[in-house]
């Protein structure tokens, strides 16, 4: 329609990159439009500038609909994001998920897909000229979400600091985007974003889906940061651990996180009975 642009860029088949621009800035040409997206890929991000009307957006995922209700959906706001309030949206009904001026850095929002779908609906502004609304999003199973111990938001209920069982902590060696064994260099916390930092050092690296774990120039050593929680308490400290976790929103997240020789306890006891989900070598 004239007027809007919409530009969507698919990455390898798995990601959206979605720029919907409204042209000219005047407020009472578009107040009353409601635009609506279609998003096929599982992961991607939304920038809605100049934001006027409502825009509805349809996550289609290239998955059988049998499989919708074993999803999850994540959205996280960009930092500066402004000039529109995110709803859920089912049947009519409207629960606010993200108002607007939610100065909230890093936080994560996520719901069952079929607990219904985004609306997005500008606020009034006198002036939009510099107002820009955006979000990262991901749809995962279920099961990988409740793995996703620093996954939160109103409507996610986790124990994030919990400590995992032996049967998650081994689950989770099998199915991390990274499995590693290092230390705790030093934790860098962030009281604006409730995060802390952890800056580790690599001894072991068993997989890693993403370059979050790099060879450093000066001391050829492989180093790299997970966040979590900040209420987690997490701080430096001797001895090696395994880290496990995945890849949320272009970051490695904390999940599983045992002392390395409880790891080695635990590997030991299920290979002796015959009950390892996956082989890694733990020394």
């Amino acid at each position: 329609r004239k007027g809007v642009q919409v530009y969507v860029l698919c990455l390898v088949c798995c990601s959206n990159l979605i720029a919907f621009d409204h042209v000219g800035l005047t407020h009472e040409s578009h107040k009353k439009d409601v635009e609506q997206v279609y998003l096929r890929c599982s992961e991607g991000s939304i920038e809605w500038m100049y934001p006027t009307g409502a825009l509805i957006v349809n996550l289609r995922p290239n998955t059988s609909p049998a499989s919708y209700k074993h999803l999850t959906v994540c959205i996280k706001p960009f930092k500066d994001s402004a000039g529109a309030n995110i709803y859920l949206e089912k049947t009519g009904e409207l629960k606010l998920l993200v108002r607007d001026g939610d100065r909230s850095p890093s936080k994560v929002y996520c719901f069952g897909y079929d607990q219904g779908g985004l609306f997005i609906e500008a606020t009034p502004q006198q002036d939009i000229s510099r107002k820009i609304t955006g979000f990262q999003y991901e749809l995962m199973s279920k099961g990988v979400a409740s793995d996703l111990h620093t996954v939160s938001g109103e409507l996610w209920d986790t124990a994030p600091c919990r400590p995992c069982s032996d049967t998650e902590v081994l689950l989770a060696v099998c199915t991390s985007d990274f499995v590693i064994r290092g230390s705790i260099q030093d934790v860098t916390n962030e009281a604006e974003e409730q995060e802390s930092i952890i800056h580790v050092g690599v001894n072991k690296l068993y997989r890693q889906k993403s370059k979050v774990f790099q060879l450093t120039g000066e001391s050829g050593n492989w180093r790299g940061q997970i966040k979590t929680l900040l209420e987690c308490g997490v701080k430096p400290g001797d001895g090696d651990f395994l880290f496990t976790g995945r890849m949320h929103f272009g970051e490695a997240r904390l999940g599983c996180a045992p002392r390395f020789k409880d790891f080695q306890r635990m590997y030991k006891e299920a290979k002796d009975k015959g009950l390892n989900p996956c082989e890694i070598g733990p020394d």
